[in-house]
């Protein structure tokens, strides 16, 4: 395997990778993640029936805030100037889920990933939290980058 880590120098030491030499680009990255649950958990989630209130729109902001927080939960991310994060939730009562779709975009020098992979796990969590009182059992799966634009490595879509 010919790349090397990235985050890892040559003494085996964690760095944060060095960014200044790379051209400001527009960047965007979208993940996504599913919150599967009982039927009846999300059918009172659908029709607004948790004490704890409307979980979608409180996952959502949640989402919102996590990706601004990246840096300060991932060791050695770069703290960025996100221009937008969209955060969205779905029901899907085929396969008892909530899906959580998230994007983060700016101008910079470094991608958005970690960003939008945390933006959906916060929100995803966030769903666990307002529901586990009636469904302990939720299972949080599927976290995944599918889509990443910008900066010298290109697009990558998830095949």
């Amino acid at each position: 395997m010919g790349d090397q880590f990235t985050h890892i120098d040559k003494d085996g030491n964690a760095v944060m990778v060095d960014v200044s030499d790379k051209d400001i680009t527009e960047r965007t990255a979208t993940a996504k993640a599913s919150v599967i649950m009982q039927e009846e958990t999300l059918n009172r989630i659908m029709a607004g029936t948790l004490k704890k209130g409307d979980v979608l729109s409180v996952a959502q902001l949640a989402g919102i805030m996590g990706a601004k927080k990246t840096a300060d939960l991932i060791p050695l991310c770069h703290p960025l100037a996100l221009t937008s994060v969209k955060v969205e939730l779905s029901c899907d009562p085929d396969r008892n889920a909530v899906d959580v779709v998230g994007t983060c975009k700016l101008k910079g020098r470094t991608g958005v990933e970690m960003e939008a992979l945390t933006a959906v796990t916060v929100a995803a969590l966030t769903v666990y939290d307002m529901c586990k009182a009636i469904d302990k059992g939720m299972t949080i799966t599927d976290v995944r980058l599918t889509l990443k634009e910008g900066g010298k490595s290109g697009t990558f879509v998830t095949p």
